[in-house]
């Protein structure tokens, strides 16, 4: 991506993404390449036994094989497509000298795979970069380029209204990234992932409020995320409350123990956690 480090979209889909990725397997965000000086903004290889019921599209991708996320928050110009292959290629190419190294050998559908997210694609992009959608096996919006470039873009607007593609469409624009945080807010809240990505989106918010220098781009980012950071805010607030208000009951607890045996030893200490499964008490 043309796009510095330090601005707000970059670091919020390379850290989304590796919040969803990380139980899968092994990320590595801003991995760099050894035939340049290039960076693949998330590398993802999955773990064996790994399954990812619960990240739809994204699950499916992340687990063919070694995956290639380029996220951007534009259309990608041709260069920046070039520039995505030249580091997908890169990669297959350190994969195929590392099996001839160790003398064995790395199938075809064994090579790592390039997704290029974009908010939107537009016709004269598609038509010029020759690639095709694969409706008997893909939904619309993700379209493939020829088999020996191992790769697709996906147009995050295209993709249906489903829970499957909720995880891309969080990386959308404008309404399709605004419905996305409104099907993610009404997730049950004991959803895992829910709470790690509204916890991600609380942290990343946090850690740009002090920059100053945004743009038009990164301003709707932020607007397009406040409802998500409000329920994340409002629920670290009252998970805060509650931890406190805990603190205290066992504090009252032990004190009267203290108070009656002298010290809380390990089996009064069990006991205390026995008492605070107990209905609350004023």
């Amino acid at each position: 991506m043309t796009q510095q480090p330090h601005q707000p979209h970059d670091k919020f889909a390379k850290e989304f993404l590796e919040e969803l990725l990380a139980p899968l397997g092994e990320v590595k965000i801003n991995r760099e390449v050894t035939d340049a000086t290039r960076f693949v903004d998330v590398l993802f290889l999955p773990s064996p036994q790994a399954q990812a019921e619960n990240l739809g599209l994204l699950g499916r991708i992340a687990l063919l094989n070694t995956t290639l996320l380029e996220p951007f928050r534009n259309q990608p110009s041709r260069t920046e497509v070039r520039n995505c292959f030249m580091k997908l290629f890169t990669v297959i190419a350190d994969s195929q000298r590392k099996a001839k190294r160790e003398e064995t050998t790395i199938s075809e559908d064994d090579l790592a795979r390039l997704w290029i997210l974009t908010p939107s694609a537009s016709a004269s992009l598609l038509a010029d970069l020759e690639v095709k959608l694969d409706l008997e096996k893909w939904m619309t919006g993700v379209y493939f380029f020829q088999e020996c470039f191992r790769g697709a873009i996906i147009a995050i607007n295209e993709l249906p209204v489903t829970e499957e593609t909720l995880w891309f469409r969080l990386l959308g624009r404008g309404t399709v990234q605004q419905l996305a945080v409104s099907e993610l807010l009404a997730l049950p809240p004991e959803n895992i992932v829910r709470r790690n990505v509204l916890e991600m989106v609380y942290r990343w918010r946090i850690s740009v409020m002090t920059q100053t220098d945004l743009t038009e781009d990164d301003q709707e980012l932020i607007m397009n995320l406040t409802e998500a950071y409000q329920e994340a805010r409002a629920q670290a607030v009252q998970e805060g409350v509650e931890q406190g208000v805990q603190l205290e009951r066992r504090q009252v607890v032990e004190n009267l123990l203290r108070f009656r045996f002298g010290s809380v030893d390990e089996e009064l200490a069990r006991v205390v956690d026995n008492l605070l499964q107990l209905a609350p008490f004023s």
